[in-house]
């Protein structure tokens, strides 16, 4: 598990979305045109980090990044188990389905 700050994280983004922008040939004022972005709002994304979500999206699309986001925010349900028991007796239950009865 890492341990790191929003802050941390804003920047973290930034300078990533700032590489792949680099690695697509894309300039600021291109990429903030495709985005429908201001150039002063991609310009300050880049340097401090901030930005709006539906800004952020934006960027993500031209970018090609969206999945790999979304997909990095999927999370596996995770189960506490208090015995060995308990992981036994998860193994052996069936999952209800719902559907129609035909």
């Amino acid at each position: 598990m890492l341990l790191i700050s929003p802050v941390k994280a804003q920047s973290e983004l930034a300078k990533q979305a700032k590489e792949r922008r680099l690695e697509l040939g894309y300039t600021q004022k291109a990429l903030a045109e495709r985005a429908g972005l201001s150039f002063p709002t991609l310009r300050k994304f880049e340097q401090t980090g901030k930005i709006s979500l539906g800004s952020f999206l934006k960027i993500l699309d031209v970018l090609d990044a969206m999945e790999g986001v979304l997909n990095a925010m999927k999370f596996e349900k995770t189960q506490n188990f208090k015995s060995i028991s308990d992981v036994i007796a998860s193994a052996n239950t069936k999952r209800r389905v719902r559907g129609s009865k035909a």
